[in-house]
């Protein structure tokens, strides 16, 4: 699924126009008979339909035919005159007009009573006013209307965008309709990755209006919502002539004293998402500990070098940092690794926060580094603000990784997952995930999928994905859910998805 702009929009708008002379009109049918098919019909009777002067209003006129014909009540409200509504939109308004439904207008207080009461009493409100294109504050009658839709209507959908987001930053234009369902055209919209839209775009459904994919591909920056069509793609299905030797070795360089815990599930989560053989790296103080919880996986501890050097010689994939601790010796053991190992490495936890005034051997790595920060870490690497960093997290991700040829996988809601090239947003996981191990977790699938012979960014994009997504199926029957139950069900979810 695409990610655009109000920019991308139009310009896909205008190709099909001009170029392909695709009449608006078909694109506007299209809108309208998707967004009807995302209504239950056997369970909602009466409409009021709000519509602008613009083809977001023209929208909301094809809606409210099909409606009609369909035998739905159907009540109309044009907010402003027909003077200045565009040309498709007034094709369709006349065609509602000739039907004979009658269109409300709604241009001063007095209008607004007839109005309160209709959405008071209508089943669902089908917000029309604006589109993409929004970039004013609301006022006026319109911030009436808006402020009426949301204290009064019981279900409200949205066409396109909720009226009053911008959808390109996601800041609400003074107020902003609260939809509960969003049915989006085309594009995932670029605003509604802001974490504050969350509240006002409800459930957001994006459907193909029938705008070829050669158009889409041509205008559209590289940036995606990952899906499990994608994520089934991606995942390679095992020969089964293969052996332990196919899949990888993948190397964890983890843990310290009362940290056994990040290094065990880093670990731990390697071995059961696939890789052929892992081996754990850690103080010697806590490697009887690690060894006997680990069954399957071997251990090596850092006083044994020549060891650890061959290990690393022949390794696949690296992860480094869970547990570590923020010193100077996670830093030297860092600055070995990058400079010696001849395979990706995962850069992670306290391997991401011991590089602040460091950032300079970041460049020296001959191989794909892959980092995985959350906000806070983010900000020491960046030396922004971690509120800066939450309100354009894929700019900022994508500008840190393309300035320093590496991959970010930026955490939180909507995880970003960027090679500064590439973009692609993670919409699986939710807040019963928010414990600790979830990121060691995450870290041991990303290392596990490189030593499988993932590319680096395909091994931590389809990880986040199923990361999430064992979150999303276990936290269906169970309130909070620990690293220890995504472990448990990675092999499951990898399963279910790949069939």
């Amino acid at each position: 699924m695409r990610i655009g702009t109000a920019k991308i929009s139009r310009e896909i708008d205008k190709i099909c126009i001009e170029k392909l002379k695709m009449p608006g009109m078909i694109l506007m049918e299209n809108a309208a008979l998707k967004v009807v098919k995302n209504i239950d019909m056997n369970k909602i009777n009466s409409f009021v339909l709000v519509c602008g002067k613009g083809n977001n209003g023209g929208d909301g006129f094809a809606i409210a035919r099909h409606l009609y014909v369909q035998g739905k009540k159907v009540q109309v409200f044009l907010v402003g005159n027909t003077e200045g509504l565009s040309h498709d939109c007034m094709v369709n308004y006349c065609i509602v007009s000739n039907l004979g439904i009658e269109i409300s207008k709604v241009n001063n207080i007095s209008d607004l009573d007839y109005f309160r009461s209709c959405v008071g009493t209508s089943e669902m409100v089908i917000d029309c006013l604006f589109g993409t294109g929004l970039t004013r504050k609301i006022e006026g009658i319109y911030e009436k209307v808006i402020s009426i839709i949301n204290e009064n209507s019981s279900y409200t959908l949205s066409v396109d965008v909720p009226s009053g987001i911008n959808s390109d930053n996601g800041q609400v234009m003074g107020i902003c309709v609260k939809a509960h369902k969003t049915v989006s055209f085309q594009l995932y919209k670029r605003g509604f990755l802001k974490y504050s839209t969350s509240k006002f775009i409800g459930q957001v459904i994006v459907e193909d209006i029938g705008i070829p994919s050669k158009v889409i591909d041509d205008v559209c920056l590289r940036e995606f919502i990952l899906d499990k069509n994608l994520i089934k793609k991606t995942i390679k299905i095992r020969d089964k002539y293969c052996n332990k030797g196919n899949f990888g070795r993948a190397l964890i360089i983890s843990g310290s004293e009362g940290f056994t815990g990040a290094a065990y599930i880093s670990a731990e989560t390697a071995v059961r998402s696939g890789a052929g053989l892992v081996t754990l790296a850690c103080p010697k103080d806590i490697q009887g500990i690690l060894s006997c919880k680990l069954t399957e996986a071997m251990t090596v501890n850092f006083t044994e070098k020549e060891k650890i050097q061959e290990i690393v010689s022949r390794a696949k994939a690296i992860a480094i940092g869970p547990g570590m601790g923020n010193s100077i010796e996670t830093f030297r053991l860092l600055e070995k690794i990058i400079k010696r190992s001849k395979c990706p490495i995962v850069v992670d936890a306290d391997a991401i926060n011991v590089l602040q005034n460091h950032k300079d051997i970041i460049k020296e790595s001959s191989n794909a580094l892959v980092f995985t920060p959350h906000p806070g870490e983010m900000s020491r690497l960046t030396e922004l603000d971690i509120k800066d960093i939450n309100e354009n997290r894929v700019d900022i991700a994508k500008k840190f990784a393309l300035e320093n040829n590496v991959i970010v996988l930026l955490k939180g809601y909507n995880t970003v997952i960027t090679d500064g090239n590439s973009t692609f947003i993670n919409p699986t996981g939710n807040s019963a995930m928010a414990n600790g191990g979830m990121g060691d977790c995450l870290t041991g699938l990303i290392t596990s999928f490189i030593a499988q012979g993932y590319t680096p960014l395909e091994a931590t994009y389809v990880s986040a994905y199923i990361h999430g997504y064992c979150g999303d199926k276990l936290s269906s029957k169970m309130f909070s859910v620990n690293a220890k139950h995504i472990i448990e069900y990675i092999p499951y979810a990898i399963k279910e998805i790949i069939e």
